[in-house]
């Protein structure tokens, strides 16, 4: 069978590696609700940028990896890190402050709906029935879990909360598509560490101009909290993801997505004392299905454009 062939299904290898991003980001909403008691939001957010970056950078020296190559590759880089860290971080450790870890990975991952439609204007990806049947059960699965706390908690501030999560569920989505452009034409540790310290940089001067960076508690749990969002929910998490990108359409990878969420509640089941109800009961069947369908849809259109334009031909 000729190896450049489309499979119809996600392969294995690459399922794993995007499970694994999966989990790694549901634990980041936890890690931040552990260390924001210890530090500026804006100073946690920079030195979590900082750490991860300068991890992967090290990692790309040591390994001598090439620099991107072209303008047009500085460019989407710079704006991969504006999104995924700039606006990213702020709005998952603003959030982080009024809402609760187990409903903020929900909300935050509303955002593969976002970027199918970015996908299929951008990256001119297609979207089969079976994938767009995963990607709506995929929504209603999270918005079942989702709409209790709005009922149950309410208030002004978990509707900032919300505004927030939203804030970076937009910034994530763009960064996403950007990504999916450079996949496979720019290495990947290279790429995810220049984002990432990129991306620190207006983290930093808002945390320089509006808070006070030597308040931070150097406490164990911070460190340990700080750590982990750093080198396992972005440095890895982020490499992991971009080596998945390059074998997958960004739709179809995007659709796991909708996992977070679950793996977020069992986080906050089990650590911060959240409830397990019938919304729970309903809501993670659903979106087990729906990324089911969706990571079994035969959607190839992105990865073959893809492959052609990562050809010497280009």
């Amino acid at each position: 069978m000729d190896s450049d062939q489309p499979k119809s299904s996600v392969s294995r290898i690459t399922t794993l590696q995007i499970l694994v991003v999966m989990a790694l980001w549901a634990s980041c909403f936890p890690l931040i609700t552990v260390g924001i008691g210890f530090a500026p939001h804006l100073t946690f957010a920079t030195l979590r940028a900082v750490i991860a970056g300068a991890a992967l950078m090290i990692l790309a020296a040591a390994l001598r990896r090439p620099l991107p190559a072209t303008g047009r590759e500085w460019i989407t880089i710079i704006f991969i890190g504006l999104g995924a860290t700039s606006l990213g971080f702020l709005g998952m450790f603003h959030a982080a402050e009024f809402v609760t870890p187990g409903v903020a990975t929900v909300i935050a991952n509303t955002q593969p709906l976002m970027a199918a439609f970015l996908a299929a204007l951008m990256l001119g990806e297609t979207v089969s029935f079976r994938g767009k049947l995963g990607l709506l059960l995929g929504f209603v699965g999270i918005v079942v879990i989702a709409v209790p706390q709005f009922f149950s908690t309410g208030g002004e501030t978990y509707a900032l909360g919300i505004a927030y999560i939203l804030l970076a569920a937009v910034g994530i989505t763009i960064s996403n598509v950007l990504i999916k452009k450079i996949a496979g034409k720019v290495d990947v540790l290279m790429a995810m560490g220049l984002q990432t310290l990129i991306g620190s940089v207006p983290l930093g001067a808002a945390a320089w101009y509006l808070e006070d960076p030597a308040s931070v508690q150097w406490t164990p749990a911070f460190v340990a909290s700080l750590l982990g969002l750093s080198i396992f929910g972005t440095a890895l998490a982020y490499y992991l993801w971009f080596s998945a990108l390059e074998h997958t359409p960004l739709n179809r990878a995007n659709a796991f997505a909708f996992l977070v969420p679950i793996f977020g509640i069992l986080l906050g089941m089990t650590f911060f004392d959240e409830t397990f109800g019938w919304a729970h009961f309903i809501g993670i069947p659903l979106t087990i299905v729906g990324v089911t369908l969706v990571s079994r849809s035969g959607d190839t259109l992105s990865l073959n454009r893809h492959r052609a334009a990562s050809s010497p031909a280009d």
